[in-house]
C-alpha cells in the first residue's frame, strides 16, 4: 500500500453522489452538440465524437453487469475473439466494442451510452456496505474494488468529455469549466497506478517516494511511495516532487496534454531529483 496526504472519497454515497453528477454533466454536454458534431474527428486520435461516446457505452455497460453480479458479457465475448493464451488487451477491445457500434445512428450510441452510465450508478448504489468494502471484479488490470470501478468511470467521463468539447463546440460556461472532483479523482488515479506503471516500465524504485502539490480546481496533496506496497514515512523527505495546476496536471496524467508543454509553461514544476522526476511524470497515467 501506498500513502496519500489527499485520500480520495471512499464513503458508497459520496462518491456515487460525485459519478452521478459529472455523468448529468456529460450527458448535458451531449444534449447541446450539433448533431453535424457527431460524425468529425475528435480529440481522441483516429476516433469521430461518435465512436468516444460508443466506447464509453461498452466499458459502462461491463461495469454495470458487473456491479449487477453478471459477466461482462461484452468483454468475454471479445476475449473468446482471442488467440489461445493471449492477453485482454484494452486497446484491442476498446478498438473492437467501437467498430461493433459503427453501423448504429447517433441516437442509439448516445441513449446507450446514457443507459449503461445510469444504470451502473443504480447498481453500484444497491452494494452493501461489505460488499463495497471487500468485492472485487475482474477488469482489464486485474481485480478492482467497487469504489475504484466507480472512480475509473468518472475519470473516463471527464478526459473522454475534453475530447468531445475540443471539436464539437460546447464549452462549460467559465465558472464552471473545471470541476474539482473530476480533476482531483483523476490526479488520484494515476498517482494509485505509479507503482504498477513504473514496474510495466521496467522501473524499480524501492524506498523512493513521490510528493504532489496541486493547486486550483481539484486540488490535492499526495505523498506515495513509488514501489508497489510501499508506504513513504510521515516525515519522510520525497525523493522527487511535482507541483502543478491541477486542470493541467491532470490533462498530463490523462494524455491530453503533452507533458512538456505543461513543463515549458510552467504550469508543472519538478523538484527534487529533477530527473526521475520527469521520468515519473511521462509514466503517470490515469487509466491502464
Amino acid at each position: 500500500m501506498s500513502a496519500s496526504i489527499a485520500p480520495m472519497p471512499s464513503d458508497q454515497e459520496e462518491l456515487l453522489g460525485i459519478a452521478s453528477a459529472e455523468r448529468q454533466r456529460l450527458g448535458r454536454m451531449m444534449q447541446f452538440a450539433e448533431p453535424a458534431t457527431w460524425e468529425i474527428p475528435s480529440a481522441a486520435a483516429g476516433w469521430w465524437n461518435r465512436d468516444v461516446v460508443a466506447h464509453l457505452g461498452a466499458l459502462d455497460t461491463a461495469v454495470a453487469q458487473l456491479f449487477a453480479g453478471e459477466d461482462a458479457e461484452e468483454i468475454e465475448a471479445y476475449r473468446a475473439t482471442l488467440d489461445d493464451g493471449a492477453e485482454l488487451d484494452i486497446d484491442g477491445f476498446n478498438a473492437w466494442s467501437v467498430a461493433r457500434r459503427s453501423g448504429l445512428e447517433v441516437r442509439d450510441v448516445l441513449d446507450t451510452w446514457g443507459r449503461a452510465a445510469d444504470a451502473a450508478i443504480a447498481y453500484a448504489a444497491q452494494l452493501t456496505p461489505g460488499a463495497w468494502r471487500d468485492d472485487r471484479y475482474p477488469w482489464f488490470a486485474g481485480e478492482i474494488a467497487p469504489r475504484f470501478l466507480v472512480q475509473s468511470q468518472v475519470v473516463e467521463w471527464f478526459l473522454h468529455g475534453e475530447d468531445m468539447r475540443a471539436t464539437n463546440g460546447v464549452r462549460d460556461g467559465w465558472q464552471q469549466r473545471w470541476q474539482h472532483w473530476p480533476v482531483h479523482l483523476t490526479i488520484d488515479m494515476a498517482v494509485r497506478m505509479l507503482p504498477w506503471q513504473l514496474s510495466r516500465r521496467g522501473i524499480d524504485l524501492p524506498g523512493a517516494s513521490l510528493l504532489i502539490e496541486a493547486e486550483g480546481a481539484g486540488e490535492g496533496r499526495w505523498h506515495w511511495g513509488l514501489s508497489p506496497d510501499e508506504v513513504p514515512a510521515p516525515r519522510a523527505e520525497p525523493t522527487v516532487v511535482i507541483k502543478a495546476q491541477a486542470p493541467q496536471l491532470a490533462l498530463v496524467v490523462g494524455r491530453r496534454l503533452d507533458a512538456d508543454q505543461a513543463l515549458d509553461a510552467g504550469t508543472v514544476v519538478l523538484g527534487g531529483d529533477v530527473e526521475l522526476a520527469d521520468t515519473v511524470l511521462r509514466a503517470a497515467k490515469a487509466y491502464v
